[in-house]
């Protein structure tokens, strides 16, 4: 039963990992399930602060995920228009049968959005998609540190229960 659950926390924690650049999977939140299923063996003691920790770490992240790229946009001179048109494209973009639609989907709705709003500014409709697309590669990257550390907590878990785990 420990064996099984180990298998399934790993590929958790694996998921994860490629969840923090696909934002159709929500990398933190599926890596820290792996931790949780991790501590649910009988092998594991479990650490309720840790959890806890990361959980709301896990939440701030999940939440600020969809945040960044829309304040990416803002910052860089966008109005409601490119922000609405980022969110919009992030959607559309994950489900786009593209490659990279997750990362065009933001960058040409913020555009779009922009254009709309003022369609004879071009450079402010181009800065505007350009901080939705760095916000975007931010949260991404933020995402995918959060990751590794889980993935890293992880391992240090199985190591320090190593002999009542194998």
């Amino acid at each position: 039963m420990d064996f099984a659950l180990l298998i399934i926390s790993f590929i958790f924690m694996i998921i994860g990992l490629f969840g923090s650049f696909l934002p159709i999977l929500p990398g933190p939140s599926i890596s820290w399930i792996g931790l949780l299923i991790l501590n649910l063996t009988t092998a594991v003691t479990i650490n309720y602060w840790l959890l806890g920790i990361t959980l709301i770490v896990t939440i701030t992240i999940s939440i600020l995920d969809y945040i960044i790229p829309a304040k990416g946009t803002k910052v860089f001179g966008g109005s409601s228009y490119g922000i609405w048109g980022t969110n919009i494209g992030l959607v559309i973009g994950i489900f786009a049968p593209i490659p990279f639609g997750f990362l065009i989907g933001p960058f040409l709705g913020a555009l779009i959005g922009e254009l709309i709003y003022n369609y004879k500014d071009h450079n402010r409709a181009l800065k505007a998609a350009i901080g939705s697309f760095l916000g975007l590669l931010a949260s991404s990257f933020m995402a995918f540190i959060i990751c590794v550390m889980y993935f890293g907590l992880y391992i240090w878990m199985i190591w320090q229960y190593k002999t009542e785990l194998f």
